[in-house]
């Protein structure tokens, strides 16, 4: 990546808390990434709700791996992007106050095939590891609750501890930041919805162990 594209990106990213930043896609990398990153790298507590995939933060990289082949992506390109998400994940796994990582997965995330049965394993194995520390929760939703805001799709939000809370979601290609008061409200609100309908800690766990025995069969 040419230097100055470099600076342009990391430019935007300090700047994610401007209104209604939206973002497209670039050739190499999105420039949503650059600021889900630097919102990653600042923040307090994170909570995340992923109706279909395991969240990005919680992915394997034969996982992750799996998703960019599917898309398309020349190998070249799946690889920079593979090892630039596992980098992402030091935010959560690092010895030195690790941010707090609220994780609210849909049921149908646990049994869609990414990749093969054994990505789908190791994927859930680690899932199980990463709901053991202090400062993960992974909660699992399950199908055939009736309508909650969550059907709506995906999305992120970001607590600071000196800025105000910023909510992510993102589409194939495109993405948004909104740091708007009261839609990071509504956002908050729908978090509370979905938590009300959530497998606890323990449940959840237990949920995944059984779905990793249906992919070892």
């Amino acid at each position: 990546m040419a230097a100055a594209e470099r600076d342009r990106i990391l430019d935007l990213a300090r700047n994610v808390h401007e209104p209604n930043w939206l973002t497209v896609g670039l050739n190499s990398i999105p420039q949503q990434l650059a600021g889900a990153v630097e919102c990653e790298r600042t923040a307090t507590a994170i909570a995340e709700w992923a109706p279909m995939l395991v969240p990005g933060l919680l992915q394997t990289l034969d996982y992750n791996r799996s998703m960019k082949k599917a898309s398309g992506l020349s190998e070249a390109d799946t690889e920079l992007r593979v090892m630039l998400s596992a980098s992402r994940r030091e935010v959560i796994t690092r010895r030195s106050d690790p941010v707090s990582f609220n994780a609210f997965i849909g049921e149908a995330a646990l049994f869609e095939p990414i990749g093969t049965a054994e990505v789908m394993v190791e994927q859930l194995d680690q899932l199980v590891e990463f709901a053991s520390r202090d400062n993960i929760a992974v909660r699992m939703v399950p199908l055939r609750t009736g309508w909650h805001p969550g059907l709506l799709g995906p999305f992120v939000l970001y607590e600071f501890d000196d800025i105000t809370p910023v909510v992510h979601f993102e589409h194939y290609s495109s993405g948004a930041f909104i740091p708007a008061e009261h839609d990071v409200d509504e956002y908050r609100s729908a978090i509370q919805q979905i938590e009300s309908l959530a497998m606890d800690e323990r449940t959840s766990v237990e949920f995944i162990v059984e779905a990793k025995a249906t992919w070892e069969r």
